[in-house]
This record gives C-alpha cells, sequence and structure tokens, in this order.
C-alpha cells in the first residue's frame, strides 16, 4: 500500500468518523439522545471537539497525500 493511498484512506475514514460524530452532537443538542450520551460521559462539547479534530486530521491528510509526489 503506497503512503498516498495510506493517507487518502485515513482522511476518508475521518472524514465520515467526524461527520458521525457531528450527527451524534446534533442529537444531543435536540435533546434525542441525550440520555445514551450522558451514560457514555459525552458532552455537547466533547463531540463537538471530536468532530473538529476529525475534520481536520481528514484535510490534513488530504492535502499531505495531494502534495506527494506519486511514484
Amino acid at each position: 500500500m503506497s503512503h498516498v493511498i495510506r493517507l487518502q484512506l485515513i482522511g476518508r475514514v475521518t472524514y465520515y468518523a467526524g461527520w458521525i460524530v457531528l450527527v451524534c452532537g446534533g442529537l444531543f443538542h435536540l435533546n434525542i439522545a441525550t440520555t445514551l450520551f450522558t451514560a457514555m460521559r459525552l458532552s455537547q462539547r466533547n463531540l463537538l471537539e471530536v468532530s473538529v479534530v476529525c475534520f481536520l486530521i481528514c484535510m490534513a491528510s488530504e492535502l499531505r497525500a495531494h502534495a506527494l509526489p506519486v511514484n
């Protein structure tokens, strides 16, 4: 597996993980799944921070994959 493919895979996984966490944060904000996230000891702020970190990792991986020369 080349470096570019690995970076794009990491970018893709963190992109979808970010969206999943962002949707969970929205559900928590709308009081739909509050008891579930409270039982896991996750606050709304923690869910937002995780989604932002996932999107940052995604962007960094994709930018680095596009900047690397293809062999």
